[in-house]
């Protein structure tokens, strides 16, 4: 909700006041105002690096590792990879075969293949992977200690920190996976297509372009009566940044009629508007935005599923991939691709692969990490890992080496017990 109220009580020579000039909805936060929440970053640490960034591609419901980035061709026909594989750039490695696209960017990419989350269960499985911990250990995400360390909007834009597209889990639990936990609401998630986007009439479903075009043509009209009559002038610096979150930075973010359209062409749909928003959104000031993708709990039929699913992971992964390195973004951005296990080795009676927790796979790609290799290896069979294996808390470990987050940060709990955010996880070898 955005207010800007021309009362005749109190008013000025603009027939404002400042007091009433502007008035920011909650922002799905529980009540918070936007500038309560750009208050919040009072509590960052002003030494924190801001010009780096994570995108997480979130595959819901669990990727098959074998029909992605670990295809296993020399196995026996029923564990090998039902879609086939792909040559990439790098010598002797290959991917699952509908990532073609992605196969001309290895060299800029990298791919865990050793990746062991401690559980076979979606909520568990999403819980450990987003915070390093077990389910029920009340441990805040990756993006929510990202925004309680760099402040829960960016100073400069007022872009919120952590910005979640999509659902990560299933069934009751799923809202708190990506939660803040004891931190407090306002370092959970800002989700502009959930119930934020009542009262921000912002949106991220770049496919209701009308609806886009009306609230940027109302907010354009906004812009200009604001100028004309001097609303700006004098008003505090915490209802400054909320209105500029409202009026500038953050409705260019999400306008993707700005951008070239051969960019937009390139990403493709779908995922690939997600993904191009999420650079943008990154442009401007978020530090970790969360991209979900839904549908690849694959009981039955793998290799349909993965039609549906993987051209469309392909062409917008491979385009940002391509899109960050020639923006000179690749050292700021870092994507990483993953769910919260992987599946069966072995091909199941309806065609599927069930839940698999002992081994799936990563990729990661920019953060100036060490691109253009593959990491850990699996077993003959895909089963486990056979070297060099990787966990929850090493994936959390290099993301705390790219945002530039202290491993040793710690915050009080609400009995006032310092409690570490990182346990004794070191970043993955080979990538720093």
């Amino acid at each position: 909700m955005l207010k800007v109220l021309f009362g005749d009580k109190a008013t000025n020579c603009a027939g404002m006041t400042r007091r009433s000039a502007l008035q920011v909805g909650g922002l799905g936060f529980g009540g918070l105002t936007l500038p309560n929440l750009l208050s919040a970053r009072a509590a960052s640490s002003p030494e924190i690096s801001r010009d780096t960034s994570v995108v997480w591609l979130w595959l819901n419901g669990g990727p098959t590792h074998i029909e992605t980035f670990d295809p296993k061709m020399t196995a026996p026909k029923e564990y090998r990879s039902v879609s086939g594989e792909v040559k990439t750039r790098l010598p002797g490695v290959t991917l699952g075969g509908h990532f073609e696209g992605m196969a001309q960017q290895a060299d800029r990419m990298t791919f865990v293949r050793s990746f062991v989350v401690p559980t076979s269960s979606h909520n568990r499985g999403a819980f450990w992977v987003n915070t390093g911990y077990k389910q029920g250990s009340n441990r805040p995400s990756l993006g929510s200690i990202t925004s309680r360390v760099r402040g829960a909007n960016h100073p400069v834009s007022g872009m919120p920190t952590y910005l979640q597209m999509g659902q990560i889990g299933f069934n009751t639990d799923a809202p708190i996976i990506p939660g803040p936990a004891w931190l407090g609401k306002a370092y959970g998630p800002f989700t502009p297509s959930g119930p934020s986007r009542e009262n921000m009439n912002l949106t991220t479903e770049v496919s209701r372009l009308e609806d886009r075009r009306s609230l940027l043509k109302g907010l354009d009209k906004l812009q200009r009566d604001v100028d004309a009559n001097g609303v700006m002038d004098g008003i505090d610096g915490m209802n400054h940044q909320a209105f500029s979150l409202i009026l500038g930075k953050a409705t260019q973010a999400f306008d993707l009629k700005r951008e070239d359209p051969r960019t937009v062409d390139k990403y493709g749909g779908g995922l690939g508007q997600s993904l191009l928003t999420a650079r943008r959104l990154c442009e401007v000031g978020c530090g970790f935005v969360a991209v979900s993708l839904q549908g690849w709990d694959m009981h039955g039929n793998v290799a349909g599923g993965m039609n549906s699913r993987g051209p469309q992971v392909d062409r917008a992964v491979s385009a940002f991939v391509s899109d960050i390195h020639q923006r000179g973004l690749d050292k700021n951005i870092l994507l990483v691709i993953s769910g919260e296990f992987g599946r069966t080795p072995r091909i199941n009676k309806n065609a599927g692969r069930d839940h698999w927790g002992p081994l799936s796979t990563l990729a990661l790609a920019g953060g100036g990490l060490n691109m253009g290799q593959v990491i850990g290896k699996s077993s003959p069979k895909a089963e486990v890992p056979a070297g060099g294996k990787v966990g929850p808390q090493q994936l959390m470990a290099t993301i705390f080496h790219v945002l530039g987050i202290e491993r040793e940060t710690s915050f009080d709990d609400p009995a006032g017990r310092p409690i570490p955010m990182l346990g004794t996880g070191q970043p993955i070898r080979g990538l720093i």
